[in-house]
């Protein structure tokens, strides 16, 4: 009956609103699916999977997605590894206690990873991902921040949080659900990114911290952490306030440690509070972990904190989701005994070793050049050159997904709009034999579109996905 279906979705013309007519080659006897209401009666098994299984293969492949930072490739023990762990819920410590442990474990192997001076005393979780993880982080710098300001009989209500433009979606999020005021640092000139003096302009008796990024989703540049951390100490020594750090690793966090261990950004940079990273980034994992940790107890607020008893002991539990899958989990484990640092090291230098290499070639193809060569992150931007008008990146976005190739055009924020770049984001997975089909069908394309007498697509009809790397309006400060 007509009145059985769905309104029509005025954006799915044609026969996306109608129910669908199954094939009898799936079945015993022709039937027909509703869309939008759950069946009037059961299927067998295999005609559902039959039916999901094939509107899935519209969607893009995932090795070819170069926009995620997500993980898309495993190993086979690892999924069956998470296979045999999908229906524990990581909240329930007490009937999962070993998957608790191997939680934990992971803590404390990332508190010796990011250099905690007592890796035993450092504290934290896992999240269902770095967006979490950094809203976590954030919360402890607002509940601190409250406390001092109280204790000294100093109002509490009108927290900010200093960043660069650049920061990922989650942190705008935190600061609207939360009710912080952000403080953007806006890009200037061939600064991309966070400036230690930039950020110390924004800081007052206010701020709650100052979220340093290593690795910036719009061109994968480190943020100078270190800078940053000295020139609040500076702050402070002026007799202004003392404003502690919080390092959004999303990706970086695990690069660094792998790649660059003479980098100064971690904890033992004592300004640095906290830190998150995303296990199912450059940690390895397929899509559902991050982890948040804290250099001490003290950097984490009690009052945050709730606790459940395992084992007769006490297991606190801060996270901000309750119920999920511990299989994520599971195989984060399973990648640090796996790969052990040497594996990541070398897992993370091919990365880098893709990018920097796909850099160089595709700035040596006319008419692209590159704003980073894939040096910290192994993720770079490149653009158009300023002398050539037959194409924009968008154009070439849309033409490289015919070849099944995901790749994100976007402008840069507030105040460098006028660049409009496309992102690559290399993974373990894509390796120098993708790169080089990728560089194929990248100069192939390039050749096509140069025959093209103007530009046909702009931002307005730029896809959606630029993973990170929305726009941000930097609101004026409040005199």
């Amino acid at each position: 009956m007509e009145g059985d279906r769905a309104p029509k979705d005025p954006l799915r013309p044609g026969r996306g609103g109608r129910d669908l007519e199954v094939n009898p080659i799936f079945s015993r006897e022709p039937m027909t699916i509703p869309r939008y209401r759950l069946p009037a009666r059961e299927m067998e098994p295999s005609t559902a999977y039959q039916v999901v299984h094939d509107e899935l293969m519209l969607d893009g492949n995932a090795r070819l997605n170069l926009a995620t930072f997500v993980s898309t490739w495993a190993e086979p023990e690892a999924r069956v590894l998470m296979a045999e762990c999908a229906e524990k819920n990581m909240i329930d410590k007490d009937e999962y206690p070993r998957t608790a442990e191997l939680e934990m474990r992971c803590v404390r192997m990332l508190a010796q990873l990011w250099r905690a001076e007592h890796p035993h005393k450092a504290v934290g979780c896992s999240t269902t991902g770095s967006s979490e993880a950094a809203m976590l982080g954030g919360l402890a710098l607002k509940r601190r921040w409250q406390r001092r300001r109280r204790a000294a009989g100093e109002p509490a209500d009108r927290p900010n949080l200093v960043m660069g433009v650049n920061v990922q979606i989650c942190w705008e999020k935190f600061a609207n659900y939360f009710e912080v005021e952000p403080r953007y640092v806006p890009m200037e000139g061939d600064r991309y990114h966070l400036g230690a003096s930039e950020a110390v302009e924004l800081c007052d008796e206010n701020t709650i911290g100052v979220v340093a990024v290593l690795g910036s989703t719009f061109d994968g540049s480190y943020e100078p952490v270190a800078d940053i951390a000295s020139a609040l100490d500076d702050l402070q020594a002026r007799g202004g306030p003392d404003v502690p750090i919080h390092v959004d690793g999303a990706s970086g966090a695990m690069i660094a440690p792998f790649l660059d261990p003479d980098l100064l950004w971690d904890f033992r940079l004592p300004r640095v509070a906290s830190i998150n990273t995303s296990g199912h980034k450059y940690g390895l994992v397929m899509p559902g972990v991050g982890w948040a940790l804290w250099r001490d107890e003290e950097a984490l607020p009690d009052d945050l904190v709730f606790h459940v008893n395992y084992l007769g002991g006490d297991m606190p539990t801060f996270a901000l989701n309750f119920s999920r899958p511990g299989a994520q989990v599971v195989a984060q484990y399973y990648n640090f005994l796996r790969l052990g640092f040497d594996g990541y090291r070398r897992v993370q230098q091919t990365c880098r070793d893709v990018a920097t290499r796909l850099a160089t070639e595709i700035d040596g193809t006319y008419p692209y050049y590159t704003l980073t060569g894939g040096g910290d992150l192994p993720v770079f931007a490149f653009r158009v050159r300023d002398d050539f008008d037959g194409f924009t990146v968008y154009d070439v976005s849309a033409a490289l997904r015919e070849s099944g190739w995901l790749v994100p055009a976007y402008s840069f924020p507030e105040n460098r709009t006028d660049l409009d770049v496309l992102r690559v984001v290399v993974r373990n997975g894509f390796g120098h034999d993708l790169a080089d089909l990728f560089l194929e069908d990248l100069r192939r394309t390039t050749l096509r579109l140069r025959s093209q007498k103007q530009p046909h697509r702009d931002p307005q009809q730029a896809g959606g996905f630029a993973h990170g790397a929305e726009p941000k309006k930097v609101r004026a400060r409040k005199v």
